[in-house]
């Protein structure tokens, strides 16, 4: 489950943030298309817009390392919101909107930046690849570009303040379907999205800052979902995890949090040769271990849950995550806690690495 957000830009109208910022995800999506079980993902037709859905994302986390070790994490992120029903995609009339984040964990600390454009005029969008032959996601100058009509591979380039990045994307794996098919049921009620995630890409690039250039390689991830009304009137916010384990494992698991404490937990479970394994509630054990301060820039200092341990017994596997470092806060409309993480077995020896997602803690 990845962030999905209201996009509060309305020209040069005042934006007015309401206490409880995941409070629209929570709308039924009236005269909005709303997910089904049975809807069958195609591709390359579902790497494209759903513009007739309220919400969607394309969201690409990395874990990286450079030449002397060290661990390097980046997100970028695109987000659209539909705005009313009925979509309308060209023009000054477009209803369509979209916000882009992107962040970079470097062992100098975490630096982000988020963005806003309407769409319909060329400032921000993606492009049908089922009609052009590829796969192009922007806003202004940040862009995903493949080379065919196909996510990977690809091209991605954005700046963070005077920092350039520019990457190399290849998958090396097969796409992952979450749920049942794609169709991942968020709560007991009935909530859902649309979900597939390749949590195989190889990534290869350079952040060049002034005139240091640092080359960085390693593994990434891509979630993409969309959907109309993602949570419950009774659930508060998520805890999202995907890891790359050393023997080639890879594991996704999220819970959203409910009111009552009986929270929604499901993921997937893959093996080295792209197999998946569906993992729901009964089957997964995620316990938390700490909480701890951390500065959220806006003078104000927040307690989040940053240590976790999950534990899958049907695969006997026992693993404690905890953040590369603590101060990896996106300070953003809608603010959450994503960064890098380091995976421990149960004898505490390294086991892999990966990125964790928290929000509905501001």
């Amino acid at each position: 489950m990845r962030l999905l957000v209201r996009l509060l830009l309305l020209c040069a109208v005042p934006v007015v943030v309401a206490q409880d910022r995941l409070g629209d995800l929570r709308d039924a999506g009236e005269g909005y298309r709303q997910v089904e079980p049975g809807f069958a993902l195609e591709f390359p037709r579902d790497h494209g817009p759903h513009p007739d859905f309220r919400i969607e994302w394309w969201y690409l986390t990395a874990n990286l390392k450079d030449r002397d070790g060290r661990h390097w994490g980046l997100q970028w992120t695109l987000f659209r919101q539909a705005l009313s029903p009925n979509p309308v995609t060209e023009g000054w009339h477009s209803n369509q909107m979209w916000m882009a984040h992107a962040a970079i964990t470097t062992p100098e600390g975490h630096f982000h930046e988020q963005r806003f454009a309407r769409g319909g005029i060329g400032q921000a969008g993606v492009t049908h690849i089922a009609e052009q032959g590829y796969f192009n996601a922007w806003l202004d100058d940040w862009e995903w570009r493949s080379t065919a009509a196909a996510l990977f591979p690809a091209r991605l380039g954005f700046t963070i303040g005077e920092r350039e990045i520019t990457l190399q994307l290849q998958a090396t794996g097969e796409l992952v379907r979450n749920g049942v098919d794609g169709y991942s049921q968020k709560s007991a009620q009935g909530q859902a999205s649309y979900y597939y995630s390749q949590p195989h890409i190889h990534v290869r690039g350079s952040i060049t800052d002034g005139v240091q250039s640092t080359a960085l390689e390693g593994q990434g991830w891509l979630d993409r979902e969309w959907s109309s009304q993602p949570l419950a009137a009774n659930q508060q916010g998520w805890d999202w995890f995907s890891l790359h384990l050393d023997d080639g494992y890879k594991l996704m698991v999220y819970q959203l949090r409910h009111d009552d404490g009986a929270h929604w937990l499901s993921g997937n479970w893959i093996n080295p040769r792209g197999g998946a394994s569906r993992l729901e509630r009964a089957g997964i054990e995620l316990e938390l271990l700490a909480r701890r301060e951390i500065d959220t820039g806006d003078n104000r200092r927040r307690e989040v849950p940053l240590e976790w341990r999950v534990a899958l017994p049907e695969h006997d596997r026992r693993l404690r995550i905890r953040p590369l470092y603590d101060q990896q806060w996106m300070d953003t409309t809608i603010p959450y806690w994503e960064g890098v993480v380091l995976v421990e077995d149960d004898a505490g020896r390294p086991a892999g690495v990966g990125y964790m997602e928290l929000t509905g803690y501001d």
